[in-house]
């Protein structure tokens, strides 16, 4: 599986960062696809991932790179999706921010139980979604640097799309995403159980 997600993720970073609708912006989005390859490069004979973890993580980055390169607020996925819906903006960014909260929550839940050895499910469910939690709010303090550092330029990373609640908007989908990623709990139980745990 990791080699399909590193296929997958070539495949996006050549294709997204081809003629990226701004190059600092496409490389802040697909820096955290980035950085998480050669951890699970590093890591991947020591403690591999269930397959349900590595398709979500492979999809995330393709997320992220779809979005770094017409930027979140151009997405025609979401142009697509404003319209179908009847939206006030494209939702593109709100889809990352679910992701963002669905995709942590399952990584979290496999290393609370298979490295960290947390025998109570709930405990888990309720560990993950802090965790989650705290990567969301992490991330908008990320972009309030940004904005801070780079001022106007930070407009196409930001996508607020003039909303003035975005960034509470923003947890909220990850806050979403992990609760809904708890759903899938008893089959992510059977598929680290066929990893042995």
């Amino acid at each position: 599986m990791f080699w399909l997600l590193t296929a997958a993720w070539a495949v996006g970073l050549v294709l997204s960062g081809i003629a990226p609708y701004d190059r600092l912006t496409w490389l802040m989005e697909v820096l955290p696809a980035i950085i998480a390859w050669p951890i699970l490069f590093a890591t991947r004979q020591r403690f591999r991932f269930s397959d349900l973890a590595m398709a979500l993580i492979a999809l995330h980055g393709l997320i992220l790179m779809l979005g770094g390169a017409y930027t979140y607020a151009r997405v025609p996925l979401g142009f697509w999706l404003q319209d179908w819906l009847q939206l006030e903006r494209n939702p593109y960014d709100r889809i990352g921010h679910l992701a963002q909260g669905f995709v942590p929550a399952i990584i979290a839940r496999e290393l609370l139980i298979r490295v960290f050895r947390i025998g109570s499910r709930g405990l888990v469910g309720f560990l993950a979604v802090c965790i989650c939690l705290a990567i969301s709010a992490m991330y908008e303090l990320i972009e309030w640097a940004a904005a801070l550092s780079l001022g106007q330029g930070a407009d196409e990373f930001l996508g607020t799309q003039g909303d003035e609640w975005d960034t509470q908007s923003d947890m909220f989908m990850a806050l979403v995403g992990a609760l809904a990623a708890l759903l899938l709990a008893r089959w992510h139980d059977r598929q680290m159980q066929r990893q042995g745990k």
